[in-house]
């Protein structure tokens, strides 16, 4: 039986949370777990926080480019 507790998050937290499912399906403990692998395995640099921090921000500024754009400019087809 797995024993369960409850977590208080800000709601800009649980939306920061929300960016990170892959499926409806998927809990926030899964999203948390996943996120701490990535941190206890050293994937997460300070540096790569740091990169995605940024894009992250461009994106909710507008700043992103669709991937069909994208993929033009690198001469890709999707």
């Amino acid at each position: 039986m797995r024993m369960a507790t409850t977590v208080q998050v800000k709601v800009q937290t649980l939306e920061r949370l929300k960016f990170f499912k892959e499926s409806s399906k998927e809990s926030y403990d899964e999203i948390i777990n996943k996120i701490l692998d990535e941190v206890e395995e050293g994937e997460l640099t300070d540096d790569a926080i740091a990169d995605i921090k940024t894009g992250l921000r461009e994106i909710r500024e507008g700043k992103g480019k669709p991937i069909e754009e994208v993929a033009k400019e690198l001469g890709l087809k999707l």
